[in-house]
């Protein structure tokens, strides 16, 4: 009778452990799907594409978005290369938030033009060569205009004739 005490204890002992290592396991796969599921929606989870209607509705914002065009004219100045005599052909267009911020900045004409033609001067042949540098000549002119207007309001500058002479 003893020993089938034990034998029954024996079971019960093997029943009791296979159960725990049952539910660790369970716990560890638990663990691990939630673990997964938040590394996949916070890193590799791509958002859904949009409708075509979304797409339309964010174009026509950036539409009602831009700005006014001014005209600032042609520019040919020479650069202050030391090595050799080269000159810069640009054409600008100014864009600015509204009508209000146009007719001052056609009033205000002389003054951009002849702070442009400045700033022009001071810019070498190399610096204006590079992507970076030409950007940088952009910043500069937005700095510059907006620094003469009162009340600001260039967002951007095109040049719609870029071009670099050496002689």
């Amino acid at each position: 009778m003893a020993e089938e005490k034990e034998i029954q204890e024996g079971q019960e002992e093997k029943k009791g452990s296979k159960l725990k290592l049952l539910l660790i396991i369970v716990i560890a796969l638990l663990i691990a799907a939630i673990v997964g599921f938040f590394v996949y929606t916070k890193f590799f989870h791509k958002e859904e594409e949009k409708s075509p209607s979304e797409k339309i509705t964010k174009e026509i914002k950036s539409v009602e978005e831009k700005g006014v065009e001014v005209e600032a004219g042609t520019y040919i100045v020479n650069l202050a290369d030391k090595d050799a005599d080269r000159y810069i052909k640009v054409t600008i267009v100014l864009e600015v938030q509204d009508d209000k911020v146009k007719e001052e900045a056609t009033q205000r004409m002389p003054q951009i033009k002849d702070t442009i033609n400045t700033l022009l001067f001071t810019k070498t042949s190399t610096e204006l060569k590079s992507p970076e540098g030409v950007e940088k000549l952009k910043e500069d002119i937005i700095r510059r205009v907006n620094a003469i207007l009162p009340i600001g309001g260039v967002k951007n500058v095109y040049f719609t004739e870029f071009v670099i002479q050496t002689s």
